[in-house]
Formats: structure tokens, sequence, C-alpha cells
């Protein structure tokens, strides 16, 4: 298994969740729950950011306390262990509101490293 440094995992975040929104995009809410292939890729996509999170250093998330660092990977949790009462509302809310925000300040953080 290959190590990553902090900065690493912060370039693989917005990568992932860049890669759900495009999974979404153009999609009505009805469709994740009718796709089982697109609601498991963005569910996946979604613990790789906060997987990627988890990895990022105590050093470099204090440097940028506006990144709701514990919130991320505590979805990311949710969704591994409550694999199986997952709310698809919470996570599309996420997804359209959260996400586009957080992948645009992170590409700013990934550019200063």
């Amino acid at each position: 298994m290959t190590q990553h440094d902090g900065g690493t995992r912060l370039r693989h975040m917005p990568d992932a969740a860049q890669e759900a929104l495009a999974l979404i995009e153009g999609k009505p809410r009805s469709e994740v729950d009718s796709d089982r292939v697109l609601s498991s890729a963005i569910v996946r996509l979604r613990e790789i950011v906060g997987e990627a999170a988890n990895h990022v250093s105590e050093s470099l998330r204090l440097q940028h306390p506006n990144i709701p660092w514990a919130d991320i990977v505590g979805l990311r949790n949710r969704l591994i262990h409550g694999y199986d009462s997952i709310d698809m509302d919470v996570l599309w809310q996420v997804l359209n509101k959260d996400l586009p925000v957080l992948t645009q300040q992170l590409r700013v953080i990934g550019t200063d490293l």
C-alpha cells in the first residue's frame, strides 16, 4: 500500500468530489433511488472524500479552519458504518449544496501546496 502525505490526500478530495458532482449533473433526485449503480458510485466517492480528509494532517487542518473537517470525516463514517440506513435525501443535499463549495475551497488550498 502506498503512503500518501496530507497534500496528496488533499488533492484526492476535490477529485472524488468533482467526479460525484459530474455523475449527478442534470439528474433529478429520483434517479438516485432508481439507479443502484449511480447511488453506489456517489456514496463511494463521498466515502473517498471523507477518508482522504481523515488522513490530512492536523497542522494542515489547523491552517484551514474554514473546511469542516470533522463533518466531512463524520459523514464518511456514517456512510461506511451505517451503509444499511443511508439517508439519500441528506446525501443528495450534501452533494448539491456543500460539495461544490468544498471542491472550490480545496482546489484553492491545493494550489498553495
